[in-house]
């Protein structure tokens, strides 16, 4: 099989990607800029490239193969997503990505999309671990989920390949959502489809991240397609090394699972909102951990709940939930919303027979404006719009009967809830059935969410809600969808989810 990857993840017309290969060649080399559609810039027959073995430690120290060829950015590159696919002798195929940026100085687009490429990281296993655990392990049926877990890492090489079902899947893989609500008494209820999971040997994290998994690409060909807009486009680091990126920007753009946040990309964020930009949330458990960049870019650490203890780093270093006192600054102030206070929709036990869509309270807004959406109304729940990961507030109700953002975690006073759908951070403990989704440290969330770790508390912990909210910060406006699945509802030409999408971005670039 052709294996590959690039240096660095981004690079403006004109630089150089080193491209790292193991194949048996000779090897053909394409590269297509992904949007509305395909097109293809570059194709190389009769590449040479060496079989090179993948060493121990890979997911944490990296291949260390040397490059196989440069490749220079073009000049007509437009930005973008450009995939890099390699087939070697035997038809092997193997793919990587490089985002090209907007030339220095000549932004093309007042709008930007800045890549969940942290989250990739995350969930990058090849060479074995993850973040999240030992997934060659767990696979391989070595050891049970818990024990998998232990063998997490929380240092991530760059310098890797990525496993093709979590950068490159096939069309047709199942989406991390149960489509139908769970039947009485059913005993599987699976986010993806088991069949196909067991005839791909699909991991528990592929689809968690990636372009081509029908979240971003689900965006960019509706934004770019059927509404004909330009955009450029960014990945997490680039936020993380130049502070001043966004500067040429009305409008950042996050759609799907941007999960992982630097401590310098929150900073270029806040600073950017502040200062009168506007940050337009199409995403899901948005900026829940905190992680940082050593090595110039080549490790990426984030020891998840191991925070605390992993290493003795200074306060401001340290790696947990951004929500984490120790950091005071709890991602609810730049996103308005936490997946501490959302959860799970249509996934394992969690709202297994959630309704899939939003209830609409505030039909008044204009986020709503020509909808045709009333209170009441719930909309996107054939499709379904809710689900997998979601974030939410904590929620009174008023005096006009409408919900209203409770204090906490750093929800902004002011924040105007517009629709909800009941969501669960974790599966129940005593319901008789098998657990689909692996457990989180319930203790450590209560403690941090509410100030007590009791079993009352955790309760309370899961019982949440996904919202979609709006509010102001600064000069700028912050709009949150609330879900990862919301790029779901334009790939299906949802008129709801589309016309309120419309009404963000116009909003957004063109003035309020």
């Amino acid at each position: 099989m052709a294996l590959c990857y690039t240096d660095r993840l981004s690079a403006r017309p004109g630089e150089t990607v080193s491209l790292h290969v193991s194949a048996r060649g000779p090897c053909r080399l394409t590269i297509d800029r992904v949007g509305a559609e395909r097109r293809r810039v570059l194709t190389l027959e009769e590449v040479v490239t060496p079989d090179l073995p993948v060493p121990g430690h890979a997911d944490r120290d990296g291949c260390g193969w040397p490059a196989a060829l440069e490749i220079e950015v073009g000049a007509d590159w437009a930005s973008g997503y450009y995939d890099i696919t390699l087939i070697d002798a035997e038809g092997g195929e193997g793919h990587h990505f490089v985002c090209v940026k907007a030339p220095l100085g000549q932004p093309g687009s007042s709008m930007v999309l800045v890549l969940a490429t942290n989250t990739l990281h995350a969930y990058n296993y090849f060479g074995g671990a993850n973040a999240y655990c030992d997934v060659t392990a767990l696979m391989s049926r070595r050891a049970p989920l818990p024990e998998a877990m232990e063998g997490g890492i929380g240092r991530l090489s760059t310098q890797r390949p990525f496993p093709s079902l979590l950068l490159a899947p096939p069309p047709e893989m199942p989406r991390l959502v149960n489509l139908t609500k769970r039947g009485f008494e059913a005993r599987t209820w699976a986010g993806a489809d088991p069949a196909w999971s067991r005839a791909h040997d699909q991991s528990p994290y592929d689809g968690s991240a990636g372009f081509l998994h029908k979240w971003e690409h689900a965006f960019v060909a509706w934004a770019e397609g059927e509404e004909g807009l330009t955009l450029d486009y960014l990945t997490d680091h680039d936020l993380d090394t130049d502070p001043d990126v966004l500067d040429a920007y009305k409008t950042v753009i996050l759609v799907g699972h941007s999960e992982y946040w630097s401590g310098p990309q929150r900073d270029a964020l806040e600073a950017f909102v502040d200062g009168g930009g506007n940050l337009a949330i199409f995403s899901g458990n948005t900026a829940f951990w905190k992680v940082r960049w050593e090595d110039d870019g080549r490790t990426l650490v984030c020891h998840k709940w191991r925070g605390e203890s992993a290493e003795q780093v200074a306060p401001h270093e340290a790696t947990h939930l951004w929500s984490h006192p120790m950091f005071g600054r709890p991602e609810a102030e730049i996103t308005g919303l936490s997946f501490i206070y959302g959860g799970y929709h249509r996934l394992g036990l969690c709202a297994a027979r959630g309704q899939g869509g939003y209830t609409v309270y505030r039909n008044d807004h204009w986020a709503l404006a020509g909808a045709d959406l009333f209170y009441g109304d719930v909309f996107g729940d054939t499709l379904p719009l809710v689900g997998y990961e979601n974030d939410g507030c904590a929620l009174r109700f008023g005096d006009d009967g409408l919900p209203a953002a409770a204090p906490g975690l750093g929800v902004p006073e002011g924040l105007e809830v517009i629709a909800l759908a009941p969501c669960a951070f974790a599966e129940p403990a005593d319901s008789g059935y098998r657990s689909l989704i692996p457990p989180e440290q319930l203790d450590v969330v209560a403690r941090i969410a509410y100030g007590d770790g009791s079993p009352a508390a955790q309760a309370r912990v899961t019982r949440g809600h996904a919202v979609m909210a709006f509010f102001r910060r600064g000069d700028g406006e912050v709009f949150n969808a609330g879900t990862t699945e919301w790029a779901h509802g334009l790939a299906a030409r949802d008129p709801f989810v589309t016309r309120i999408t419309r009404n963000v971005l116009q909003r957004f670039v063109g003035g309020r």
